[in-house]
């Protein structure tokens, strides 16, 4: 009988036996940690689309069936009856907080929220054209200087740490835009919640005081939710990466960062909103680059349709329009970008050239709009972004280095250069 635990390579005539692993989802994977040096052959997957870089217990996707859990429960659940930091709290300790221990790490946030004296000098420096994302990853990869004991054992006091990064991070993101727009900073208030305390110091002013209304709040919080973590994406994947080589937790969140701040990755959001203010200055023709994104020889595409991962539809997408529909609803928002998207979603929807393609609207589609109808301009989506994600990125960096199996990474090649060269002395060469 064939033995169901193992897969057979045959290669040059002889056969190889390769161990099979099944996750407990139904995830099949072959391990071929051992095929080197068996076999000296190696696998090739450009992009490691084929290719699992770790066994985690975080986050479960399924892209076929449109499926996202964090540490079991379906995203639907989370983010209409959750706030950020239960997720957070959630994606770090294994299970949900009951209402002691939510008040406990909502009480060690709010210690945590101001940042250094010194550290505000820092903003004096950079230009004031700075990107946002270029501030936030030098900002967080400093903290390792203010806050040094965590190098002696990163795993002793990763609670303090990571509640500390999860708290900081909105301040360094906050004082940012504050300083790009040349108004005085906002320290955090004690009496208001993670995504309140964030959204006063982003726009609150000594002669315009901000009012936190319970509804951006809690469009807010289902956005961060929805980012929290996405399984072994480009950025998380850095952090592991960066992490495996035993560097501090914070170079390796700054390297999540930089990796996040790529158009491929965290900037689609962005890219929707450029998109948008294109078509918006040819006189709104929505209908003239519907046709552009069909012509296969035309290079427009439509940012925010589809999803590398998703083949049927992003479930994120689903939950971020309704909370798209009920802000703009509540805020009354005017403005002619918002109008071009829900005109691009009603074709998207209707129109079988993207319907068969499943080119959905995504979460990048809704959360740039989302984010410009709550007043944060484009150059801050990324880092609203990184916000969101940093319990996953946290949560990965931890299970890595609690796996005993970890090793430090270091994918291989195929060469493809010059063979073996004959060395020719300078005053030779043609």
């Amino acid at each position: 009988m064939p033995d169901n635990s193992t897969a057979e390579l045959r290669l040059h005539g002889k056969t190889y036996t390769l161990p099979l692993v099944e996750g407990t989802m139904g995830d099949k994977a072959i391990d071929i940690s051992n095929l080197l040096k068996e076999t000296g052959y190696m696998t090739l997957d450009s992009g490691y689309k084929n290719t699992g870089s770790c066994a985690s217990a975080i986050t479960f996707l399924d892209g076929k069936e449109g499926v996202l859990r964090y540490r079991g429960y379906a995203i639907e659940e989370l983010a209409n009856n959750c706030i950020f930091v239960e997720v957070a709290y959630l994606l770090l300790h294994g299970k949900l907080p009951n209402e002691a221990e939510l008040r406990a790490y909502r009480d060690l946030i709010g210690r945590f929220a101001l940042i250094h004296e010194d550290m505000i000098h820092f903003f004096d420096h950079f230009p004031s054209h700075a990107s946002p994302m270029s501030i936030l990853s030098v900002m967080v990869n400093s903290l390792c200087n203010f806050y040094p004991e965590m190098s002696d054992d990163p795993l002793v006091d990763f609670d303090v740490t990571s509640t500390r990064l999860i708290s900081k991070i909105r301040t360094i993101a906050a004082f940012s835009y504050k300083k790009s727009m040349g108004q005085p900073l906002v320290y955090p208030r004690h009496d208001l919640c993670y995504c309140g305390n964030f959204l006063n110091m982003m726009f609150d002013k000594p002669v315009h005081p901000y009012q936190v209304r319970p509804e951006v709040v809690a469009a807010l919080n289902k956005l961060l939710i929805l980012h929290a973590d996405h399984e072994q994406n480009c950025s998380t994947s850095t952090v592991r990466l960066v992490g495996s080589a035993g560097v501090n937790i914070y170079a390796a969140i700054s390297a999540g960062i930089n990796a996040l701040w790529g158009p491929l990755h965290g900037g689609a959001n962005e890219a929707v909103i450029d998109m948008l203010e294109t078509i918006y200055a040819d006189d709104s023709n929505v209908r003239k680059y519907i046709d552009k994104a069909k012509d296969r020889s035309d290079p427009f595409r439509l940012s925010g349709f589809g999803h590398r991962v998703y083949k049927t539809f992003d479930p994120r997408g689903k939950i971020i329009k309704q909370a798209c529909d009920e802000i703009l609803g509540v805020l009354n928002v005017s403005d002619p970008l918002l109008d071009i998207a829900r005109r691009l979603e009603e074709i998207a929807l209707k129109e079988e050239y993207f319907i068969e393609r499943n080119l959905y609207p995504n979460v990048d589609f809704y959360s740039g709009i989302i984010y410009r109808a709550l007043g944060i301009p484009s150059n801050m989506f990324t880092v609203m972004f990184a916000l969101g994600r940093l319990p996953g990125w946290l949560a990965q960096w931890k299970e890595m280095r609690e796996d005993s199996t970890t090793r430090i990474g270091r994918p291989r090649q195929v060469y493809t250069g010059e063979p073996a060269r004959k060395f020719v002395p300078l005053a030779e060469r043609k």
